[in-house]
This record gives structure tokens, C-alpha cells and sequence, in this order.
């Protein structure tokens, strides 16, 4: 940085910018609550440190030189990004924000219909929701709590589990109605299957892996439907258009709602789930303290409520 732009005031820059967007030292003057003749000396004062001229003096007006003008686009380029970054830091100290890292079906189907609770218990904190489908790496993203999908060794390093892995097939009731009983594997590999597909790693039971468990014997069916997302693979088993392979704790409230039908009679557990992880533990804060405590009791009320049905 040169001795020149060590010695210019910031307030001459400040006076400097009104009388280059007003082009008028009076209306600067105006804005400022100040004097013509004070601000034609800030002015002045500028020009002599620079030693270029700003303005241009005319007939009953200013008009900026070619120098005042380069000057007058950085000036207000850099005002306004100093603006922008007071009111991202005032507005960050007057809301703490937490961001959540969790895939589509987790976001979709179980922390989206809670959350309006914790916003109503904490209307002050900020909450950020980051999806995706994949492996979700929690280490590579500016997010502070991750809700993933977890096998056993994650869990078995202190990751507090959350939802058990819990699967069952589901359908609509007009699918049931005209398929069904459904009773046995043998009976629902003759139907359409919908596959979630796990091309990225994903450690969630699939159709396959689901009747090695229950029946020693691989599925040779084919699906009528593969689908990539778990939110649009749901909408075709409400539509009718084949059996989902339903998770507990995502499903449950469409089988409440009666746009689902639940197998459980076929379910199957593992000791996988989604569990949460503290993504930056280095990092405390009151936001996310308050979400972290608001997931764990939600599981846990959740769990207790279960084991009463």
C-alpha cells in the first residue's frame, strides 16, 4: 500500500462519493448535513493528496474528470462492500445460524415436518438445510451438524444413533387391493418392485441385499421403476405403480395418513441407521447446541412412543 492511500481520509472518500453521484457539491452538502464550501474543501483536500484533479468546475456545476471517475467506481464498489459485510456480520450476530448436511428422504419425509417445532422454540436461529443424495462427506462442506445414513463401525465411534435401520414393503392401498394378500416373499417378487438405486456407495438395504436376509435366496425379479431419489420413488408407490421398500421413521406418517400400506409383517431390521454427527466439534455454539439437543429428544420421544404402540 503506497503513502498516498495511507493519507486519504476516509471521510474525503465518503464526501467524494456524494459529490460524484450527485455531481453537485451542494445536494452532497444536503445528504451530508454539511456545507457547500466544506465539502468543496474535502474535495480539494483530495485532489492536492492524489495531485490529480476529480472535477471538473462548469457553468453552475461539477462534472467528473476521467481520473474522478475511475476513483468514483472503485469508491463506491468498495463503500458497498464494506456495507454488505457489516450487515452479513450484524445480521449473523443478531441470528445464529446452524447448517444441517442429511440426505433427500431424511430431509423430506422426517426433519421437514418437525422442524416448524424447533422454529417455534427457537424463532432466533437461522436453520440451513444442505441435501444430497450421495455419500454424504460432512468434512468437505461449511455445514455443522450432519444427519446421514451410518453403518455399524460409524456408530460404534460414539455417532448418536438416531433412527434404527427398519425396513418393510409398502404400496398404496388400491395397489394392496389389487395384488394383494401379500403375505410372503414368494408372493412379492411377482410384483413391481421399486428400486432405490445405491450407484454411489449408499450402505441402505436394497431388494437384493433384503431377500438374501429374510430368505437366503437372491431376488431375480426386475424392477418395474428404478429411481434415484427416494422423494419421487415414494410418489410412485402412492400412485400405484408398484411396492416401495418403506424405512421406519420416514414412512410412518404416510402409513398414518392412510396413503401408504405397510407389510410389516415381511419387515426386516440391521443394525445400521441414521445417526448425528457433530461436524465441526472444534466449533461450539448455541445454535448448534439447541439443534442437536432438539433431534436427539425428538428420536428419543419417537422411540419411547414406539415401544408403547
Amino acid at each position: 500500500m503506497s503513502w498516498i492511500a495511507r493519507s486519504v481520509s476516509p471521510n474525503g472518500l465518503r464526501v467524494f462519493e456524494a459529490a460524484a453521484r450527485h455531481l453537485s457539491f451542494t445536494a452532497a452538502a444536503r445528504e451530508l448535513r454539511s456545507t457547500q464550501s466544506a465539502v468543496s474543501q474535502q474535495v480539494r483536500a483530495l485532489e492536492e493528496q492524489l495531485g490529480l484533479p476529480l472535477f471538473e468546475r462548469i457553468y453552475r456545476g461539477v462534472r467528473l474528470t476521467e481520473a474522478g471517475h475511475a476513483l468514483f467506481v472503485s469508491v463506491q464498489e468498495g463503500f458497498a462492500t464494506i456495507d454488505r459485510t457489516i450487515e452479513r456480520l450484524q445480521h449473523k450476530h443478531r441470528h445464529p445460524h446452524v447448517n444441517i448436511l442429511t440426505d433427500f428422504s431424511f430431509a423430506a419425509y422426517w426433519l421437514m415436518p418437525r422442524l416448524p417445532r424447533f422454529r417455534e422454540q427457537h424463532p432466533h436461529i437461522d436453520v440451513r438445510i444442505v441435501t444430497n443424495q450421495g455419500v454424504l462427506d460432512w468434512r468437505a462442506q461449511e455445514v455443522d451438524v450432519a444427519i446421514v445414513f451410518c453403518d455399524e463401525r460409524t456408530l460404534a465411534g460414539g455417532v448418536p444413533l438416531l433412527i434404527r435401520e427398519e425396513v418393510f414393503p409398502v404400496c398404496s392401498p388400491s395397489f394392496l387391493q389389487r395384488h394383494g394378500p401379500i403375505e410372503n416373499l414368494e408372493a412379492l417378487s411377482q410384483l413391481p418392485l421399486l428400486t432405490l438405486t445405491a450407484d454411489q456407495g449408499q450402505s441402505w438395504l436394497d431388494w437384493p441385499s433384503y431377500f438374501e436376509q429374510l430368505a437366503g435366496v437372491g431376488y431375480l425379479g426386475s424392477s418395474e421403476l428404478t429411481f434415484n431419489n427416494y422423494t419421487l420413488l415414494i410418489q410412485a408407490a402412492i400412485a400405484g405403480q408398484g411396492i416401495a421398500m418403506g424405512w421406519h421413521g420416514l414412512v410412518d406418517d404416510l402409513l398414518e395418513n392412510g396413503m401408504l400400506v405397510g407389510l410389516k409383517a415381511l419387515r426386516l431390521r440391521s443394525p445400521r441407521g441414521y445417526g448425528l454427527v457433530d461436524a465441526r466439534p472444534d466449533s461450539p455454539g448455541e445454535a448448534k447446541r439447541a439443534l442437536q439437543e432438539w433431534v436427539l429428544e425428538c428420536a428419543a420421544q419417537e422411540r419411547e412412543r414406539r415401544t408403547k404402540e
